[in-house]
Parts: structure tokens; sequence; C-alpha cells
């Protein structure tokens, strides 16, 4: 039988261990929280009431309160804080971390770590804001061709710290996570129609799509979609045939994937 580590000296250490002792070194979390607001995907920007950066653009975010929260949980507190949702609609958010950033200089104040999350929703109210920020806006995004450049990419407007490289960062992983999950689907509300789940594609990908091609790709893929049985004359014109009302399905993967049509001749 093994024998039992001995704690004496680790407690002792514990004990006489002083934080103070090494460079102090902050955590925040930043989240790039898109939506799509009348068929166009916005991201919410804030913009800074306080240095650094004051009058900048930013995306919503803040310093996790040490000793009190996880990550996951600072990032819901700011999401709710300059989103105005409730704690209901909050559990409609679909939330995950897009990756961490932690380059010496990215914040003048101290060395910042960041850990930035993605949020995806469906047609989110109007923000408000919250903390440090003077205003909470939504900024319609540019396709993946589009845009400009620098500190400007996607959204035309200069952002504080490393937010365009988050910005960007996050806006390729759900181009990416589109072809491979049903994520497109929380874009939209519980019900709704393959046209209007086409739509959600064509405005993050940045391209338009083969109507009757995409229908035939939805339906063959099992477990992305699931017929209500209901129909609506949403999608079609007036006196045309009506749409079918789908749901989402339980497939947490999509196979075959739904490729990009750039991506799909080069596997040709």
């Amino acid at each position: 039988m093994d024998a039992q580590p001995d704690r004496t000296d680790e407690a002792a250490f514990l004990a006489a261990y002083d934080p103070r002792a090494f460079p102090a070194i902050a955590l925040t979390v930043d989240i790039v929280v898109l939506t799509l607001r009348e068929g166009r995907l916005n991201v919410l920007l804030v913009e800074r009431a306080a240095p650094p950066f004051r009058g900048c653009w930013a995306l919503p975010g803040g310093f996790v309160k040490a000793g009190e929260e996880g990550l996951d949980e600072a990032a819901a507190r700011e999401l709710a804080e300059e989103t105005g949702l409730s704690s209901g609609a909050l559990r409609r958010v679909h939330l995950e971390q897009l990756g961490s950033y932690g380059a010496p200089e990215r914040d003048p104040r101290m060395h910042v770590v960041s850990v930035a999350y993605l949020a995806f929703a469906p047609d989110l109210p109007d923000p408000r804001a919250g903390g440090d920020a003077a205003r909470a806006v939504w900024t319609p995004v540019a396709g993946p061709h589009g845009g400009g450049t620098g500190d400007r990419d996607a959204t035309g407007r200069e952002l504080a710290f490393d937010h365009a490289r988050i910005l960007a960062d996050a806006l390729d992983r759900a181009r990416a996570k589109l072809e491979y999950t049903p994520l497109a689907t929380t874009f939209l509300a519980p019900e709704f129609t393959i046209p209007e789940l086409r739509t959600v594609y064509e405005e993050i990908w940045g391209e338009k799509l083969h109507p009757g091609n995409f229908h035939r790709k939805v339906l063959s893929v099992p477990g992305f979609v699931e017929s209500t049985g209901e129909t609506a004359e949403r999608g079609g014109s007036r006196g045309g045939p009506r749409a079918r009302i789908y749901r989402a399905g339980d497939a947490r993967l999509l196979h075959p994937a739904l490729l990009r049509p750039d991506r799909e001749e080069g596997v040709r």
C-alpha cells in the first residue's frame, strides 16, 4: 500500500507564501457578442468612458473579481451588464471561450491577460452601457471579403487594446463553426424556415448560396433540423408555396459538413 504524502511542509509553505513576491498580472474577460439585426450580422461595441483609450470603441468586458468568480461567471456577468438581458434570456445565448491574449504591451496600465469569449444569440435587444462604458451600440460587421485593414478591420471603427485581433479571431471561429456544427440555429428563433437559416450562412460567410442546393444539403445532414409539421407564408412570395417550419435537431456536429463554397471547390 502506498504511503500517504506528508502535507506538513506544504502547509508551512502556504502559510509563509507571499504572492507580492511576484509581479502582479491582472485577469480580464472580453466578449465578442454576435447577433443578426434586420438580417445583418452585428457585433456589440462599447465606447470607453475612462482612460486608457477614453473615447475609443472596444469589446465589452472587464476585470474578473478575484476570489469571487470564475471565468465563465465573469463573462456571463459582463454580458448581462452590457446587453441588459435577463437571466432567463441569457440561457438562450451560446457562450464559449475563444482564446487567451496575454502580450505584455496589450494594456498600457500593467500586464493584463484577457480570456476572450464568443457569444451567439438571436435578435438581441438594444444594449445599455454598463461599468466604465459611455455608450454601447450594435455595429454591422463587414463580410470576410470587405471591410478595412489593421485596427479598422471588420467594423470600420478603431478598436482599443488588441480588440481588432480578438474580433477577427472570433469571426474566423464563427465562420468555421457554421461548417461543422449546428450553431447557425442559435441566431434564429426556436422555429424557423430553411430560407431564414440560409440567411444566417450568407450573412456570416459573406456569400450568396444557391437556395436549392442549400436546402438539399441541410436536409441531408442527420439531426441538423427537424420539421415541426407546420408551414408559414414567410420565406416564399405571396401566392407561392408555403415554407415548412423547422426547429434545431439533436446533432452536435454536422456530418457531412456544410463547407463554404470556396472550400467546397478545393475538395473536389
